[in-house]
C-alpha cells in the first residue's frame, strides 16, 4: 500500500485526484477508503455514479468486495453541478462512462475549492484509452494507478480482458464478462 499525501488537505484550495486501473484492481475500494477518511473528518461528501452502472445497487457505489457508499446516479456530467450543494468533497465513480463534459465539471469544482476524486478504467477491453479518462489524468494533480493480479500468470495486471463475444465498447459487467491480465498474457489472448 502506498502512503498518500495531499499537501492541500485542510486548506481551501481545490484539486483533482484520479484513481485508475483495470477491472478488479481496487479502484472503487480505494475511492471508498478515501471517502471514509473524509467522512471521519466530518467533511460533506457528494458521490455520483453513472446511471448505466447498476451492477450491485441503484443508490450506492459498491466494490467487487462488497464495500459500499451512498451515491446519486446521474445520466450526464452536467447534472453533477445541479446536485452539488457546496460539498467539500465530490467523488465520481466509473468516470470513463461519463461524457467529455465531466472534465469541465471537475475543473469547475476544483476552481471552487472542492477536492474532486474520480475513479475509472483508464483503458477499455481493447487496450484503448477510455472516454474522458485521458483528459482527467492530464488535468489531475494526483494520479493513482492501481493494478489487479493477472489471473493467468500472477503478475501485475493492467488490462481488462473481455471473456464474452460482445464487441461494444461499453459492457457493464464483472467476473462473468472480464478477467484481469498482464500485458504478456493479454497480448497472447487478445491478438
Amino acid at each position: 500500500m502506498f502512503l498518500e499525501h495531499f499537501p492541500g488537505e485542510g486548506r481551501q484550495h481545490g484539486w483533482i485526484e484520479v484513481i485508475c486501473g483495470s477491472m478488479f484492481s481496487g479502484k472503487t475500494e480505494e475511492l471508498i477508503r478515501r471517502l471514509r477518511r473524509a467522512e471521519f473528518a466530518n467533511q460533506k461528501i457528494l458521490l455520483v455514479k453513472p446511471t448505466i452502472d447498476n451492477r450491485y445497487h441503484e443508490e450506492k457505489v459498491v466494490s467487487h468486495q462488497g464495500r459500499s457508499f451512498e451515491a446519486i446516479c446521474v445520466d450526464s456530467s452536467s447534472e453533477i453541478m445541479d446536485i452539488w450543494k457546496k460539498e467539500k468533497v465530490v467523488a465520481i465513480d466509473e468516470a470513463q462512462f461519463f461524457d467529455e463534459g465531466v472534465v469541465a465539471v471537475c475543473n469547475e469544482l476544483a476552481k471552487k475549492g472542492v477536492r474532486v476524486i474520480c475513479a475509472g478504467l483508464d483503458m477499455d477491453f481493447t487496450g484503448t484509452p477510455f472516454g474522458p479518462m485521458p483528459q482527467l489524468l492530464a488535468i489531475a494533480e494526483y494520479v493513482t494507478k492501481v493494478h489487479a493480479i493477472c489471473v493467468s500468470c500472477g503478475d501485475l495486471a493492467q488490462f481488462s480482458h473481455r471473456t464474452v463475444a460482445d464487441k461494444k465498447q461499453v459492457l457493464v459487467g464483472a467476473v462473468e464478462q472480464y478477467k484481469p491480465l498482464c500485458r504478456m498474457c493479454y497480448n497472447k489472448i487478445a491478438h
